[in-house]
């Protein structure tokens, strides 16, 4: 798997998902299984677009479930090929829906892969229809637990926050780390 910045990687076809992909839980893990899949049977790389720090930790201050270093690492193993990691910081959320397009257009995606609720640039103009004017996309339906609700980042947090480890790790797909348990329990303090 090769790592990327923003702007640097050109294809002449791929198969593409974008995303913050915090914690890369089940949901991530279904939505990339996909993307693998058809990009296997379109003989194209599939090509992971992700940020550092997540948009929500930057806004909100969450709690972070994986750096950037796990984040690559389940991705390589999930069968990535790619993986653009754009900085989202002050100078990144300035930029408008126009400029992101341009940006995927130099990937020549095949297809899209996102979620139903996928929002992107700044103000978070853009969506699923704004993709759809350029590119090939298509939507997975959201990833249900055994409970019936949707696997999400969110709510991987406030499990955690309640001490509801086992079931937060069920949601990830993976165990958490020691030490990051021990910095969850820190944070809840604090």
């Amino acid at each position: 798997m090769h790592v990327h910045p923003p702007q640097t990687l050109q294809l002449p076809a791929s198969v593409l998902t974008i995303g913050a992909l915090d914690g890369v839980h089940r949901g991530h893990q279904e939505l990339i299984r996909h993307g693998r899949e058809r990009a296997r049977e379109l003989g194209v790389p599939l090509v992971v677009y992700t940020f550092d720090p997540p948009p929500r930790i930057y806004f909100q201050h969450s709690l972070l479930l994986t750096t950037v270093v796990e984040k690559i690492r389940r991705l390589m193993l999930l069968g990535v090929d790619h993986v653009v990691i754009a900085p989202f910081d002050a100078n990144y959320v300035t930029r408008g829906v126009p400029i992101f397009l341009e940006e995927l257009a130099g990937l020549n995606p095949l297809e899209i892969w996102e979620g139903s609720d996928f929002r992107f640039g700044r103000d978070r103009d853009g969506d699923i229809e704004t993709l759809r004017q350029r590119f090939s996309v298509r939507v997975l339906d959201p990833v249900l637990c055994e409970a019936g609700t949707v696997i999400s980042s969110s709510r991987i947090r406030t499990l955690l926050m309640q001490n509801k480890t086992a079931e937060a790790e069920w949601l990830l797909g993976w165990p958490l780390p020691h030490t990051y348990k021990q910095s969850i329990e820190g944070e809840k303090q604090s």
